[in-house]
């Protein structure tokens, strides 16, 4: 049984046609999968979704926005929920461009209901994944905003290795204020070793582990 509560999946169709709307949420719920369903892409952009891991099955033609233009806003706007396309105007261009930007399948209609399901699990399966990602990266940013610029310094030449006396020598301190900073620091990443602290710093976004703070000596 899927789980149920916020983290109970949850899978978005979007399709012009009642009758395929229809067939595939009830295929969705043949196997306990919440879905909701929509007939264009501008009813899903206007309507308030709970957030909850899941998928997006979608038509490519539709009034309006196309499901590839949908695609593509949702990934720029960084919203990339796992896409798969089930569609009857399918073609081979169509089908490059939308694996291309991530799409989980492009399946073409008659579509066998096992395939559907198939790739919904997988989709599913990605963005469970992808969602356990983003928290540990925005724990760890959070976590990293909570530091001084010196200790920003400190946790970056930690992470290359450094000794505490190269990191004095490169900043113009004392060992002394090395080894402060480095257990103030250590203490606000919730880090209790050096294998801890590397990764904590890998799952910075690139941004913040390229910013340079001002120098100043502390």
């Amino acid at each position: 049984m899927a789980p149920s509560g916020a983290e109970a999946p949850l899978v978005i169709v979007v399709d012009d046609d009642e009758a395929v709307r229809l067939a595939l949420v009830e295929l969705m719920e043949s196997v306990e999968l919440d879905a909701v369903s929509f007939g264009s892409t501008r009813e899903l952009l206007e309507a308030d979704l709970p957030d909850r891991p899941g998928c997006l099955v979608l038509d490519v033609r539709m009034p309006g926005l196309s499901g590839l233009d949908l695609q593509n806003q949702l990934a720029s706007s960084g919203d990339a929920k796992p896409v798969i396309f089930v569609s009857g105007h399918g073609d081979i261009p169509m089908t490059v461009q939308a694996m291309k930007a991530g799409a989980i399948d492009f399946l073409t209609k008659p579509v066998r209901g096992q395939a559907v399901l198939d790739a919904v699990k997988l989709g599913i399966e990605r963005d469970i994944a992808q969602r356990a990602v983003t928290r540990i990266i925005r724990t760890q940013a959070n976590r990293f905003a909570t530091l001084t610029a010196r200790e920003r310094q400190v946790m970056k030449e930690v992470a290359r290795g450094r000794l505490n006396k190269q990191i004095a020598f490169d900043l113009g301190i004392s060992q002394i204020t090395v080894k402060v900073h480095r257990a103030n620091m250590m203490r606000k990443m919730q880090t209790t070793s050096v294998g801890e602290l590397v990764r904590a710093w890998e799952a910075l976004p690139a941004q913040l582990r390229a910013d340079r703070p001002a120098e100043h000596r502390i």
